[in-house]
């Protein structure tokens, strides 16, 4: 009977981890999303004493112009665009009433190229300017679309990765036992999800398999590579011991859980690649031209 007790409470104990790895995956991976630059600008404006909400995109795709739109205040408004990181005065084209919206169009660009925009609306009480001056410009990204039979691998990958990597730490830190199946079966995943997978989604976006270190320094890439290495690391670390030293084994899976975890309270795709427009304008092609790793102005 004891055994019993014994195994039922192992089991509890454990599916008590999953649950709690599962919930430090989801806040983690949901910090990164809604933090990064694809994330929509949000905000509010007033005219004439009513706020209104804004949400400008900041993430579009090269099928076409990229809309932008706002609701509509009842007064006029202008778009105001230029390319990023480019000596280039800005353009200005009024904004159009679309179903109870103001709108305007930014002119498509290549993968990875980059636009800085803002509003402006003439109110009774003077020009205003979405977001404000203090927020700065919206930059927008394009890229070509990436079919969903490389994406969605790609994503279910680096999620699984995670949660079986916040397991992994747990097991290190509470129950050892699973402890090394689950470290091998993260760098497996990690393998698979962020070292072919990605590069293959990154090449469908925007024309190159891998802008990361040593080539360049994009850093959604060069996240993927350390959070490779550290479950390398911590592999070779279970692999050498050969359980003559848990602890060492123990101490190198947590260390592992913890460089993921740290990685992804980084926002997603910031100091990504980047359309170079001076190269571009000297006739490189786009997906010669391309940049990353430097901080958003």
């Amino acid at each position: 009977m004891s055994s019993y007790k014994d195994t039922g409470s192992g089991r509890g104990r454990e599916v008590l981890l999953w649950i709690l790895a599962f919930v430090l995956t989801v806040g983690a991976a949901g910090y990164q999303r809604f933090t990064g630059p694809s994330y929509p600008a949000r905000g509010t404006f007033e005219v004439e004493g009513r706020a209104y909400e804004y949400w400008l995109i900041r993430n579009t795709l090269t099928a076409g112009d990229a809309r932008v739109a706002i609701t509509d205040p009842g007064v006029p408004g202008a778009l105001h665009y230029k390319r990023y990181r480019t000596d280039d005065d800005f353009t200005s084209v009024a904004l159009q009433v679309d179903e109870g919206e103001l709108a305007g169009l930014l002119p498509v660009q290549p993968p990875a190229g980059k636009l800085e925009y803002f509003l402006t609306l003439r109110t009774p009480d003077g020009v205003i300017r979405v977001p404000g001056e203090a927020e700065g410009s919206v930059i927008i990204r394009f890229k070509d679309p990436v079919p969903w039979y490389s994406l969605a691998p790609h994503i279910a990958m680096m999620f699984l990765a995670l949660l079986v990597g916040m397991r992994a730490g747990l097991a290190a830190m509470v129950s050892p036992s699973p402890m090394r199946r689950l470290a091998w079966t993260t760098l497996i995943i990690m393998t698979i999800g962020g070292m072919i997978l990605g590069p293959i989604a990154q090449k469908y976006a925007f024309g190159a398999f891998w802008t990361g270190w040593p080539f360049d320094y994009d850093l959604t890439d060069n996240k993927v590579l350390i959070m490779w290495l550290v479950w390398i690391a911590a592999g070779a670390v279970i692999w050498l011991r050969a359980r003559k030293d848990e602890r060492m084994s123990r101490a190198a899976v947590a260390i592992a859980a913890l460089v993921m975890v740290v990685v992804y309270l980084i926002p997603h795709s910031a100091r990504g690649t980047e359309v170079d427009y001076e190269l571009l304008d000297q006739g490189a092609p786009a997906s010669e031209a391309l940049r990353s790793g430097r901080p958003e102005q």
